[in-house]
């Protein structure tokens, strides 16, 4: 059987190597930027999945997944062929996540075990719970549409959830557990209750919409921020989008960083976001975008006065809201984020 050539990647892109990184408790090493593969409603599995191939070319050891996105078993055929071409497994970062109607006991390893099978992987790096509501809804519904059984968040039923993620860890088919879309009441009780500690939490962070207190919370208890839409989710489907949302890279100062080292406003985000402290994971399907997008983990740093300024021009606009998650007729979308600072029950 020949053994499997070095791998090589392109002239123009980026030296792994060189990409910087988080470390986790466990000591493993998180790139501080990745690929996001949730393409909404305007890609194919077949586009994502070859920009996956063409990202780890590029650099890329980053790739975070979903089961909901529908396209784990295309993504795993570019893993499979990366792997087949030099890169090596321990090289990689994959995160996967649980999907809202598969928390019940009984459902939480096959979900795990059928997303592995799907990235023909024998690990997973992390594995999040996608939402803390087990509130199904098909893809692609309107903002309106609810769950006929749709329930608050309830701590006890989600530590069940969260004890089938411990167990995975302790079958070796995960390497680190977490979370994603939470906020401080919740992460307070779980970190209470757990035998194992979340990694990573997935939030919404952009330099609209900055979360300082959750991300000051999970930094000071060792949870490593991953943030999704951070140059604002220019394509995020239709059914998120209100009038009162703004447009980070519209925004006159990330503009100006922007043409200062003459580079895309999205690149001004990104460069932010590692410099922060959290870890981005754009989304594209095009080289070059993906391309830059990595490049400006190595460029040179926004200055102190920048990262300063851009802390100023927090709107507070959180664009994913969820809706389609809440849990009886007349709530509003701020329900899910227990903005007064308690979990919503009613």
């Amino acid at each position: 059987m020949s053994q499997p050539t070095p791998h090589q990647f392109a002239a123009d892109g980026v030296n792994p190597d060189s990409v910087p990184y988080k470390t986790t408790s466990t000591g493993a090493r998180m790139p501080a930027i990745g690929l996001g593969t949730f393409g909404s409603d305007h890609y194919s599995g077949e586009s994502i999945a070859e920009a996956v191939k063409g990202a780890i070319e590029v650099g890329y050891r980053h790739i975070d997944c979903a089961a909901v996105y529908g396209n784990e078993h295309l993504v795993g055929q570019s893993l499979r062929h990366a792997m087949q071409n030099g890169v090596k497994r321990e090289d990689l970062w994959i995160t996967s996540k649980l999907w809202n109607d598969k928390h019940d006991e009984k459902d939480v390893i096959p979900a795990c075990e059928h997303s592995l099978k799907d990235l023909q992987l024998d690990y997973l790096d992390l594995y999040l719970i996608h939402w803390p509501f087990p509130n199904y809804h098909a893809p692609g519904v309107e903002v309106t549409s609810r769950d006929p059984h749709a329930r608050p968040y309830i701590h006890e039923n989600f530590m069940k959830t969260w004890r089938q993620l411990e167990k995975l860890v302790d079958m070796g088919l995960v390497r680190h557990i977490g979370t994603s879309n939470m906020t401080i009441p919740k992460l307070t009780l779980l970190l209470r209750d757990t035998r194992i500690q979340p990694t990573a939490t997935e939030m919404e962070l952009h330099p609209h919409f900055q979360q300082p207190e959750l991300f000051k919370f999970v930094v000071e208890n060792s949870i490593i921020p991953i943030a999704f839409s951070p140059i604002g989710s220019p394509r995020r489907p239709e059914r998120d989008r209100t009038d009162e949302d703004t447009v980070d890279m519209e925004d006159p100062l990330i503009v100006q960083i922007a043409q200062r080292l003459n580079v895309h406003p999205a690149i001004v985000c990104l460069k932010w976001a590692i410099q922060r402290g959290q870890v981005p994971i754009p989304f594209s399907t095009t080289r070059s975008h993906y391309l830059a997008n990595l490049r400006c983990a190595v460029m040179e740093p926004l200055t102190d006065e920048e990262m300063m300024a851009i802390t100023k021009i927090d709107k507070n606009c959180r664009l994913i809201k969820g809706q389609v998650f809440l849990w009886k007729e007349g709530q509003n979308w701020e329900d899910l984020w227990d903005v007064q600072g308690e979990i919503t029950q009613a």
